[in-house]
This record gives structure tokens, C-alpha cells and sequence, in this order.
């Protein structure tokens, strides 16, 4: 009896990890191709954030459109459906593979929103959609082979294997492995799926006794549970966005940083999707008490704290999502309504990615989605109280019942008034200590009881942040695109422009508003070579320059120079140029042509050696438009140059140590190059200069050597042993970050 036991389960265990394995295969090249191919993208369409918001809608629609061809499935009978899909990846593979862009000639002006969906749809849309549906399918084919089991439990496995393809890429696959390499390694990752999916096809009964995947056998959801599926969906989805854009905005624009709410998200779901009441019981005790604390601190955004508060953000997001996750699996529906459940989860993770990633960037001048989804994981999220004598408070009825509540809304707004009209007087800096402890006591009474709760968590989101951002809202200075949020700050001797948390730009006012600020002082790398322009190009010289912040280095133009600027946002153009705030273009080069459009494609575009000067400035925010630095992009760079002219690249990064990647591309191209690191004095930093690490090219030596004779603090710039250029098939940001590379923290 015992053997016949064993004998059964042996057969139900190999089974179930041959499902397993499938899924969290087919999740894993999911989450491979994502990044991969945008990478390929890169050199064709240029960096723009535009590009990846495209990207991830396509992403998304294949997503869904793959979770609605895996409920249609549930139609036919099982042994058909597995028929069907492997036809499907079948034709998938023959028509594209090995994967890659789709060949096509794009026009010089293509609007990424318009041509990135159809250039991804049809570069990878039916090996995604056939990859896609594998999660539900699979899962459905499990309960059928194993006689009914619950499935559920396997779509673990199914964000285990997209968690790992996304870290996997930046990690191990792009370091490791050219564009083609990588293109090779997914194709054989896909005739892998092929065949582990055709063996988990033959498990499956040749005949049922009963057809569950056509006759429905459990009640139909209603309409409001489908649509409770859907927020719970929704609000998580969101969140990861939100939680990537205001990090990345507010508080670090730190490389890579995109990869961790991503991750986290993907990992809720291993962890939410298991079978037991402890995790749902502890998060609906602590969740709401981490949701109320973390995300009334991470507004306040302090800049000192910024590690922390990252920190903070990514703890706060897989809480939210662990807990939402968690009652949506504790509402889901029987095995045989499996993929609807999934499809319904699929629009509202869809909607969520729409409404963070496109439609608030245009709604709003600021990250307010976040505090917004904040307080949607406030009404949605299951609670109970802390404690049972906190239930007994609040189980009063009636006139009892609304005393309480006004009383605590009542605290609530005496300490946002303390924090809005009083933030520096009686209570002087401890003001927003004891409203934060005054929050926290309200948010532990209030823990079990929806309404008050969420009148504390508005209440600390308002006064630790949000009253702030309203009021520069209300003021103008504030504007956002989909390249980022924009602050003009007006201060009595100067002017300032912050891009998230990076300074933009500096003008000073009155008599030293033509003065150069920051990077750009005349002391600095592109401050002398500006000043040698005369002497090296004579009175017409032909400056270019990528990036155009506030228009400071337009401050060296000297009469007969013809100036050009490349900028990929128009929303910089506008408060540079039109707004009036900055006066640098205005007063020193007012006739500048101003090219608007991602700056390699702009130079392609460009006569050969119509430039003798370019300054190549583009690196906002800290972030690394990676096509910008490959040896292909420097051979636009000679193209556009005079045989004599000069490039200028700023290099200065708090995160990436870039010398090395422009030492690789100077020689594969043939480059002379000296780099100057500059360090002001303290009479210049009272006149906002900044330390500076600018590195100069020529592919003249001779025009080299006349910018740099003389001066000792020009330094011959060597390539690093062992460092592989970046290339449009190859370029990873692993070898050059510091954190990753201590060798590199003073380099």
C-alpha cells in the first residue's frame, strides 16, 4: 500500500517540477528580452525617456494580449490547447529567430510615441505574446495533469524567473555578452521553452472525464469582484512606477536604480501568492503602520538622507504590493476561471503602468501620483487593530463614534497648521519631529478603523511634503516632461534650475548675470578651451554644444561665432530661452540654432566638419545616455568636427567613473586626448563654480598640444588595462560604476 503510494506521488512531483521549470523559464527570457531589446533601440532611436515609456507600453499591451490568448484557450479542449501553443511558438520562432530589430529605414524626424510601438511590435511582438502566456496556460495545464491541485502556487515560480531574467541582464548577460551574443543565447533559451512546454503537453489526459477547461464548474465572479481584482491590481503597478520616477526624481538619480522597485514588485508576488494566514494576518496589523510612517517620510524627501529614504521607498513598495497581493490571491477564483483571474490582473497592472508612466506626466507638474497611490494602498489595504483594547475604542456607535473621528482629524490639522505657519518659530526644528510623532500616535489609534486612519495618513503626507510641492506648484516655478521635473528656484543674488535632484544650472543677477557658473567656470576644462577658440579657429569659429541647461556656456561667445545647441527636451528650450527666467542666451548669443531631438541622430544629420568646437554635456540627473558614449558615436562626433576640432566631454558623475569609457573610444578612434579635473577656489565657489572633470580630443595632436601647453593640471588621459570599449553591440555600466569598483572611487 505504502509502495503504490510512493509510486503515485513520485510521477505527481516530477510532473509538477517539469511545470515548474517550464514557467519560470519562459518568465525568465520574459524579462530577458525587456531591456535587451530597447539596448538594440538605442543607436536607431536615440535616449530619450519617451523611447521607454513606449517601450514598456508595448511590453504591457503584449503582456495582456498574451493573458487574453491564454483564456481564450480555455475554450477548446486541453490536449488542443497545447496543440495550439506550440503551433503558435512554432511559427514564432521561424519567422524571428534569432531576435532582433526588425530592419526598417526611420525617418530623420520619427516621434518615438508613434514609431517605438511598431518597430517593438513587430521586432519581438509574437515571440513576446507566445512567451507571454505561458504563466496561466501553464498553470491551467497543471491542475488538469495533477487531477485538480491548486495551481496558483506556481505563478511563484513564473515572477522568481522574471525577477531573475531582470537582474540577470544589467548583472551577468550585458557584461558578458556583445548585442548578437545576447540575441543567440534568448534563442536558445527559446527552443528550450519550446521543448519543456511540449513535454509538460504530454501529461496531459488524452481524454477527461469531465472538460473543466470548457464547462465551468465553480459560480462566475460578479462584476464588482472582477473589478476589486482590477484596483488591487492597479494601485501596486502604479506604485512601482511612481516609486522608480520619485526616487529617481527627488530623492537619487542613481544608475540602475529602475531594476530594484521592478524586482520587488515581481518578488511580491512569490511571496503573496502562498498558501497559510500568516502573512496576510501580520501585514494587515503592520502594513497599514509602515504605509502611514515610510510614506509621509519619503515625502518629505530629505536630501541628507537620500540612501535612507531610497531605502525607505523600496521597503514601502513591497510591503504595499506583498499586501494587495495577498488579498487579491485570498479573493481569487477557482482553478477553472484560473486566466480570467489573470486577465482581469493583467488590465489592471496595464492600467496601473499607463497611468504612472504616461498619463501623469502629463496631469502633473510634480511625482503626485505617488502620494496619490499612496493613499488608494490606504483604502485598499486590509487592516485590524494593533490591539484588542484599540478595537474597543473604536467599536462606539453613533454621536461616539464621530467624536472620535473629528477629534483625530481635528489633531491631525492642528499639527499641519504647526507645520505650514510655524516651521520655524516656537517650535523652531522640533516642529516636525513632534508632528511626526503626533502622526504616528494617531496612525497606531486609528490602525482597524478605515476612515480615521486614512484622515492620519493624508494628514502626514500633506504636512511632510505635499503642502510644500503644492505651493511651488501653485507658484510656476515648477514644470515637468517626460524627461523629468523641472524647479526654477529664485533666490535674491541668483537663479537656479534643478532637474529632480541635480543642480541644471546657476545664473547669477544684475552686473555678473553673464558670469559662468558650476561646470563652467573659466577655470574649468570646456572654461579654457572656450577661451582658446579665437586663437585656435580664428573670429567665425563654429561651436557645438550637447545639452542645453540654463545656456551658460553661451556666456563665452565671442562676435562672427556661429553657435549651435542640441537638446533633447523642449521643455528646456522653453525655460532656458523662452520664459524669460535665464537671461544667458538672450544676452550673449540670442540668434543660436536651437536643434531639439536626441543629439546623435541631430549630428548624423548634421554637414561633415560644419563644427570645430563641440561640448558634450548631456548627462542630467546623473544618468548615462549610454549611446552617446560608444566609439560609433564618437565616429559621428569626428564626422561633424573640423580635421582640427575639438570635443569637449564632461564627465563629472557621482556614481560612474566615465574616464576610462571615453579613453576606450578615444583610441579605437584614433583620439588625442587630456583631461583637466578642476577645483575652485573659495572665492570662486562664492560665485557657485564647482569642481569639474572635463576631458578634451582632438584628432589633431598639434591643436591638442596649443589647448594644453603650459598648463599642469592637463593630464595625458590613458586607457584602463582590461576595459572594453563601448560599442552600439556591446557597453555595460557594471565595470565603470564606484560602488561596484572601489579602484575606481577617486578615479
Amino acid at each position: 500500500m505504502v509502495d503504490g503510494i510512493q509510486q503515485a506521488t513520485a510521477p505527481q512531483t516530477r510532473s509538477r517540477w517539469l511545470f515548474v521549470v517550464a514557467i519560470l523559464t519562459g518568465s525568465f527570457l520574459l524579462f530577458l528580452v525587456q531591456p535587451m531589446v530597447a539596448r538594440m533601440a538605442l543607436p536607431r532611436l536615440g535616449g530619450a525617456p519617451a523611447v521607454w515609456n513606449s517601450a514598456m507600453l508595448v511590453y504591457q499591451a503584449l503582456l495582456l494580449g498574451g493573458y487574453a490568448y491564454a483564456h481564450w484557450l480555455g475554450r477548446v479542449p486541453v490536449r488542443m490547447q497545447a496543440g495550439i501553443h506550440l503551433a503558435v511558438l512554432a511559427v514564432a520562432a521561424l519567422w524571428w529567430l534569432p531576435i532582433g530589430l526588425f530592419r526598417m529605414d526611420l525617418p530623420a524626424d520619427a516621434e518615438p510615441a508613434l514609431w517605438v510601438p511598431w518597430l517593438f511590435g513587430a521586432s519581438i511582438g509574437p515571440l513576446f505574446f507566445a512567451i507571454s502566456a505561458q504563466a496561466p496556460l501553464l498553470q491551467r495545464w497543471y491542475s488538469v495533469a495533477s487531477g485538480g491541485r491548486d495551481p496558483y502556487a506556481l505563478y511563484a515560480a513564473s515572477n522568481v524567473g522574471s525577477f531573475g531574467g531582470l537582474i540577470a541582464y544589467p548583472l551577468i548577460v550585458e557584461p558578458g555578452l556583445a548585442l548578437k551574443g545576447q540575441s543567440w543565447l534568448w534563442s536558445i533559451g527559446y527552443g528550450l521553452v519550446f521543448v519543456l512546454v511540449a513535454g509538460c503537453a504530454t501529461l496531459l489526459p488524452r481524454k477527461a472525464p469531465e472538460e473543466p477547461h470548457v464547462a465551468h464548474h465553480s459560480p462566475a465572479p460578479g462584476v464588482r469582484r472582477v473589478l476589486h481584482w482590477i484596483v488591487l491590481a492597479f494601485v501596486p503597478s502604479g506604485l512601482m512606477l511612481a516609486t522608480t520616477t520619485f526616487l529617481t526624481t527627488d530623492i537619487v538619480a542613481m544608475p540602475m536604480l529602475w531594476v530594484l522597485p521592478l524586482g520587488l514588485y515581481l518578488l511580491s508576488f512569490s511571496v503573496a501568492f502562498r498558501e497559510g494566514d500568516t502573512i496576510p494576518d501580520l501585514l494587515a496589523r503592520v502594513a497599514p503602520l509602515i504605509l502611514l510612517l515610510f510614506g509621509a517620510t519619503l515625502i518629505a524627501g530629505h536630501q541628507k538622507l537620500a540612501y535612507l529614504n531610497a531605502l525607505i521607498g523600496l521597503i514601502l513598495l513591497f510591503v504595499v504590493a506583498v499586501a494587495l497581493h495577498s488579498c487579491m490571491y485570498r479573493l481569487r477564483p477557482a482553478p477553472d476561471r484560473l486566466t480570467g483571474f489573470y486577465l482581469a490582473m493583467s488590465v489592471g497592472g496595464a492600467l496601473g503602468g499607463v497611468f504612472a508612466g504616461l498619463v501623469a506626466p502629463v496631469l502633473f507638474d510634480w511625482t503626485y501620483e505617488y502620494p496619490l497611490l499612496i493613499l488608494a494602498a490606504g483604502v485598499l489595504m486590509p487592516q485590524s487593530f494593533l490591539f484588542p483594547a484599540i478595537g474597543r475604542l473604536w467599536r462606539g456607535e453613533g454621536q461616539l463614534r464621530r467624536i472620535k473621528f473629528l477629534a483625530a482629524a481635528l489633531l491631525v490639522a492642528t499639527f499641519v497648521w504647526l507645520g505650514i505657519l510655524n516651521p520655524g518659530g516656537v517650535l523652531g526644528a522640533m516642529h516636525e519631529q513632534i508632528a511626526f510623532l503626533a502622526v504616528a500616535t494617531i496612525g497606531l489609534i486609528a490602525t482597524g478603523a478605515r476612515i480615521p486612519y486614512l484622515v492620519a495618513l493624508a494628514g502626514g503626507l500633506f504636512l511632510f511634503g505635499g503642502y510644500r510641492a503644492i505651493e511651488i506648484s501653485l507658484s510656476g516655478d515648477r514644470t515637468r516632461s517626460y524627461f523629468g521635473v523641472y524647479t526654477v528656484a529664485d533666490l535674491p543674488d541668483e537663479r537656479r534650475l534643478a532637474h529632480g535632484t541635480t543642480l541644471h544650472g546657476i545664473q547669477l543677477k544684475d552686473a555678473r548675470s553673464r558670469l559662468p557658473t558650476t561646470y563652467y567656470v573659466p577655470g574649468s576644462g570646456v572654461g579654457r578651451a572656450m577661451q582658446a577658440v579665437p586663437a585656435l579657429y580664428g573670429p567665425a569659429a563654429r561651436i557645438g554644444v550637447v545639452g542645453l541647461g540654463t545656456g551658460t556656456l553661451a556666456c563665452y561667445a565671442a562676435p562672427g561665432q556661429q553657435w549651435r545647441f542640441f537638446e533633447i527636451d523642449p521643455e528646456v528650450v522653453t525655460i532656458a530661452r523662452d520664459s524669460g527666467r535665464f537671461t544667458f542666451l538672450r544676452q550673449c548669443v540670442p540668434q543660436a540654432q536651437i536643434a531639439i531631438g536626441d543629439a546623435r541622430l541631430r549630428l548624423d544629420e548634421a554637414a561633415p566638419a560644419s563644427l570645430d568646437l563641440l561640448a558634450l554635456d548631456a548627462f542630467s540627473s546623473d544618468a548615462v545616455p549610454m549611446h552617446l558614449m560608444t566609439t560609433e558615436a564618437f565616429g559621428t562626433y569626428a564626422k561633424v568636427l573640423a580635421p582640427d576640432g575639438l570635443l569637449l566631454v564632461h564627465i563629472s558623475n557621482r556614481f560612474l567613473a566615465l574616464a576610462p569609457v571615453v579613453a576606450g573610444a578615444a583610441g579605437q578612434g584614433g583620439w588625442h586626448a587630456a583631461r583637466l579635473v578642476y577645483y575652485p577656489s573659495a572665492l570662486e565657489e562664492r560665485d557657485e563654480a564647482s569642481i569639474s572633470d572635463w576631458i578634451a580630443l582632438s584628432r589633431d595632436p598639434k591643436t591638442l598640444a596649443r589647448l594644453t601647453s603650459g598648463d599642469p593640471r592637463w593630464q595625458k588621459l590613458t586607457q584602463k588595462p582590461g576595459f572594453t570599449p563601448w560599442t552600439d553591440d556591446y557597453a555595460s555600466v557594471v565595470p565603470v560604476m564606484r560602488a561596484f569598483n572601489p579602484s575606481l572611487a577617486d578615479d
